[in-house]
């Protein structure tokens, strides 16, 4: 394939010669594994619900199959095109975060889906990915024209989607997203007093969540407070990796799918440890991390600021959900409903990483042309940090 694809001139062509294969590659290990736990995980909980046994299984092969080809069509694209759909997402988004708020399904106290025929859509996942490219493509213009406030605009979009998600409520995807733009001010040049200053205000804020959402207040204090609270579900969590040792009890011999309801999304991972062992979960967390860091270094040699800030922002998303969703089954963190990127079972989540991945792979493929914001950011980045 690599040998033919230096002559072939074709669309297909260009684009194999051009994509990171590692990190295209490392996307579908992760949709197999996706398949592979689902297998695992989710008979036991559909006979639970009294469904079919693959009820779960059927939807899951669907969603990643529709991941893929996501991941695959977005590549594809151009840059511009890839902020044109992030714009014309955001704001189809933006207004199905809002509809939530007034006919969204109520789960556990908080409305953050919309009821669909085959899936229940949660807007909020999609209007992450577009929120970076979106805020990317906002800072990088106040460079080139100086009467343009795409500082003033990014702020004020992210100020909007605060108040939305703070209504549903949903503070761990409201984490994520300000955990992104925080990353993206630094990579566009914010001082760090001031990166230091909004660490210290989500803290802030996050304190002031424990006060006023008991549903914070009770996680927070039952991860501090072994003896606070329901336990179980952690609890058990934590014994599937102790049963699982290093190999694992072999496929299908697991039992803590049978034991928590939310085995095949949130918990996954501890599925993973008892079915395969600490071998098989450390690769997840290797596969993981080479998408991250892969990224990152492809990122050092990109001039194009928008890229920069863009994708800086993408893979912050990508990689604090999958960590998010790991530490808190290994109880590092308090629990947070957040699922494993390509792992955990749901069609939100899955084409939503896939969009994301899929726009990482479209800014950082090698194009030709123009940047859309000028040239020498990594110049002067470098220059600022040997400064």
């Amino acid at each position: 394939m690599a040998g033919s694809s230096r002559t072939d001139d074709s669309p297909f062509g260009r684009w194999w010669r051009n994509v990171d294969r590692t990190t295209l590659i490392c996307t579908f290990i992760l949709i197999g594994f996706g398949y592979i736990l689902m297998l695992a995980a989710s008979p036991a909980v559909a006979v639970r619900i009294g469904a079919s046994r693959n009820m779960f299984i059927f939807k899951q092969v669907l969603f990643l199959g529709i991941a893929g080809v996501i991941v695959v069509g977005i590549s594809m694209l151009s840059r511009k095109a890839v902020l044109r759909l992030s714009m014309i997402g955001g704001v189809l988004m933006l207004g199905a975060t809002a509809l939530t708020l007034v006919h969204g399904i109520e789960i556990k106290g908080a409305r953050r889906w919309i009821a669909l025929s085959m899936m229940s859509l949660q807007p909020s996942e999609f209007l992450k990915p577009c929120f970076a490219v979106v805020t990317g493509w906002l800072l990088t213009q106040r460079r080139i024209s100086r009467y343009f406030p795409g500082m003033l605009i990014a702020f004020a979009l992210y100020g909007l989607i605060v108040l939305l998600l703070k209504s549903q409520p949903d503070i761990g995807m409201l984490t994520v997203i300000t955990a992104v733009f925080l990353v993206q001010l630094f990579v566009d040049g914010l001082n760090l007093i001031l990166v230091a200053f909004g660490f210290g205000c989500m803290i802030a804020a996050g304190i002031a969540a424990f006060f006023i959402f008991p549903h914070v207040r009770s996680r927070v204090e039952r991860f501090m407070h072994p003896g606070v609270g329901d336990h179980y579900q952690i609890d058990t969590a934590l014994r599937a990796f102790g049963n699982g040792g290093l190999l694992g009890r072999g496929p299908g011999e697991g039992r803590v799918k049978d034991l928590l309801p939310d085995a095949h999304a949130d918990f996954v991972f501890a599925v993973a440890g008892e079915e395969y062992g600490m071998v098989v979960c450390m690769l997840i967390i290797c596969v993981f991390g080479v998408i991250v860091v892969r990224t990152l270094l492809r990122l050092i040699r990109e001039d194009d600021p928008f890229v920069v800030i863009a994708t800086s922002g993408l893979v912050t998303g990508f990689g604090l959900q999958a960590f998010v969703n790991m530490a808190s089954s290994l109880h590092l963190i308090p629990t947070k409903g957040m699922t494993l990127p390509f792992i955990s079972y749901g069609g939100s989540s899955a084409m939503s990483v896939a969009l994301a991945i899929g726009m990482v792979l479209a800014l950082t493929r090698q194009q030709q042309g123009r940047p859309l914001a000028g040239n020498g950011f990594v110049t002067t980045l470098r220059q600022w940090r040997s400064a």
